[in-house]
Order: structure tokens, then sequence, then C-alpha cells
């Protein structure tokens, strides 16, 4: 079997997979209530079924693993990844059923990462074991950058689509052709699920879904771009992964500002500040994923020697620093009727307050105009002020 038909077929498999494993499971899901339900810091508004994630995961496994049998290119590493991706599937599902604390994650992530890591390789880039450090490091950034891009219908599941399509292209430049049907199985997967989640979305990913796609796909480019010298390796990787990126960098610092706890769920997204701007989520689940096809491509340049790396790397900073300056400005949470009701009533209260304030002249002899008299700062001023005879209130701000 050459290796684009096999590719081809993990893919149309996986697909067709999803797509029928996603019902059946939805309906599991809604017997058991296993569903996300409605909150403050939460976009839906009615209660939705999980294990989306399983059926995503139960196609890729099965696809990959399969075609990689058929071609003969289940080695050590495919294993290795592979088993990895199960146990965030399988750790995602049980923190559906019963949220786990962070720690507690961390401390599953981060050996199945190192494992993979120390079997499969990673970029050099200064040399010695920080570079083995930084790529587990980054695995296990990207597994929880995804887990927080799972916020809005159709979101998490079109980038990783993308994403998982660049690396099926790029997969035979990095001498691993075996991860090439994976990341086919796992970009149709994506496809066949994406019939279930688009907005308005019928069933979400989950943790099980969403730990599954970060961790997968991170892994897979750490492994494609094994002994890649120089800035070529975090080029690529960090362009390939800029929206999951960008997003969890803005909620952090957003949270950080307005003394919110980092690990709480909220309405920060970059999807969510979009959707202040007016788009509808479909119109921001596709600029989501042009924008990730503009980073892949410019990934593709990179591993092809048509872009340099260090190029590479500046515009993505700036414009990523940049991006999220931008939406900063947007507010983090929506602007509810009572708070903007307050707000309007605290101006008024204040304008009232200004205007009661006893009036003197200013200005020269042929200009005379009034302004607001101070109150003194006394102690006998602050004690028995002027009261408003409209409002009811001290003539000056206590």
């Amino acid at each position: 079997m050459g290796a684009a038909v096999a590719t081809a077929a993990a893919g149309v498999t996986a697909l067709l997979l999803a797509l029928v494993l996603t019902e059946p499971l939805r309906r599991l899901a809604l017997r058991r209530g296993i569903t996300d339900r409605p909150s403050a810091r939460k976009a839906h508004t009615r209660p939705t079924p999980y294990l989306g994630g399983v059926a995503v995961a139960l196609a890729t496994l099965t696809a990959g693993t399969l075609t990689a049998l058929a071609g003969g290119v289940l080695d050590p590493v495919l294993g290795v990844l592979l088993g990895g991706a199960a146990l965030m599937c399988t750790l995602g599902l049980i923190d559906d059923l019963r949220p786990l604390s962070a720690g507690l994650r961390l401390c599953i992530e981060t050996p199945a990462a190192a494992l993979v890591v120390l079997v499969g390789g990673h970029p050099d880039i200064f040399g010695g074991a920080i570079d083995a450090v930084l790529a587990v490091v980054w695995i296990v950034f990207v597994t929880n950058a995804f887990n927080l891009l799972d916020n809005m219908d159709g979101a998490a599941s079109s980038l990783c689509m993308v994403i998982a399509v660049f690396a099926c292209v790029t997969a035979p430049a990095g001498g691993r052709g075996g991860l090439g049907p994976v990341m086919a199985a796992l970009a149709g997967a994506c496809v066949g699920f994406l019939f279930h989640n688009r907005h308005p979305a019928r069933i979400f990913l989950g943790d099980a879904g969403s730990l599954f796609l970060g961790f997968t796909l991170a892994s897979s480019m750490t492994v494609l771009h094994d002994d890649v010298g120089g800035l070529a390796g975090p080029a690529v990787l960090v362009l390939a992964t800029l929206v999951p990126t960008l997003d969890t960098t803005l909620v952090m610092l957003s949270r950080y500002r307005e003394a919110r706890p980092l690990m709480q769920g909220g309405t920060d997204h970059i999807a969510h500040r979009l959707r202040r701007l007016g788009l509808s989520v479909r119109q921001v689940v596709r600029s989501l994923s042009v924008f990730t096809v503009a980073c892949c491509l410019s990934a593709v340049l990179v591993t092809y020697g048509l872009l340099a790396p260090g190029v590479a790397l500046v515009a993505a900073c700036v414009v990523g620093a940049g991006t999220v300056l931008l939406l900063l400005e947007i507010p983090s949470a929506p602007v509810t009727a009572a708070a903007g009701a307050a707000a309007s009533g605290r101006m008024a209260a204040a304008d009232i307050a200004r205007s009661a304030l006893p009036l003197r002249p200013t200005g020269g002899r042929r200009g005379r105009s009034l302004r607001p008299m101070a109150v003194p700062h006394s102690r006998a001023g602050r004690k028995a002020g002027p009261l408003s005879p409209t409002a009811g209130t001290p003539a000056a701000p206590q």
C-alpha cells in the first residue's frame, strides 16, 4: 500500500468512525447525565452532553493503528505516542466524570510527555538535557492550551483539523512516515465530529477530547522535528500552535490583572471577546481557522527552508504580542443590564453632586464665568457639609 493511499485511507476511516460513534455516545451521555451544565462562567445556555472526545479518540487510534500495522510502520515511537494519547483521553474522561485537581493532572501529563520525548526525541536548540526539558514543558503546555481552547462550538476541533493536516503534509520531510496516517486520522476524526459539534453543538469534546487533541498534536510535532537544529524546530512548533498559545496567554494575563483565580473558567477567551465585537459563533471559528491556516503555511515555508526561522519567530512574537494587547482592551466579561444601570446611576449621582457645589467667578474682567467651589477639607467641613436641595446628598464627595 502506497504512503499516499494509506494516509488517505486513515483519514477517511477515522472520519466515518467519528461520524458513526458520536451519536451513540451522545445518547449514552444524556442517559447517564454526563453533561456540561450552563453557569455564569460558561457561554452555552443549555446542558450539553460530553463524550464527543471519546469518539474522536477511538476513531483516531483505531484508524491510525490499523494503517500503521498494514504498512508495517508501527514502531516503538508510534506505539508510545498512541499509548500516551490514549492515557490522556482516559485522564480527561475521569476528569469529566469527577473533576481532578490541576496538580494531579500535571503529575500524569508530565511523565507521559517525558516518555514520548525520551523515546521519540526532540528539536535541538541549546544542546543537552535542557532541550528535553523544554520539549516536555511544551507538550504539557499545548495539551492544556487545547483544554482551554475548547470553549466554543467547533473551535478546538476545527483548529486541530488544520494543524493535523499541516503535520500530515510535513511528516515525510521529518522522516516519520508512520505519523502521516496518524495525523490524517486525527484530522478526519475532527471532521466527522464537527458534523455534531458545529454551532449549535449537540455534543462537546469534554476534557477527554481536548486533552487527547492537544497531547497528540504536540507529541507528534515534537517527534517530527527530532534532531532539527537551531531555530527551525521552535519556529515551526510555535507557528503551528500560535492560536492556542495566544489564547492561554490572554486568559492568564487577563485573570492576573483582574485578580481572579487563574484556573477558574470564564468567558474571557479569544473566541468570547471576538463574539463581543459582534461576530457570530461560526464567524469566530472561521476567523481562528483562517489565522491558523496562515500560521501553518508559514511553518511549511520554514520547514522547507523558504523562510528564515529567526524572522518567522520574531514575526510570530510581534503579531502575538500585538494581538493579546488589543484583545485585552475588550471586556473580559459581558456587561449585564444590571451592571450598566448601576454604572449609569453612579455617573448620575456624581453629576448631581457636582451640580450642587456653590459657584464662584473665574477668569478676567471681560470673561467672567462660574465654576463649582471646592468644599474646604477641614474636619468641620466634612462633618457638616451643605446638602443638595434636590438629591439629599452631600454637596461634595466624602
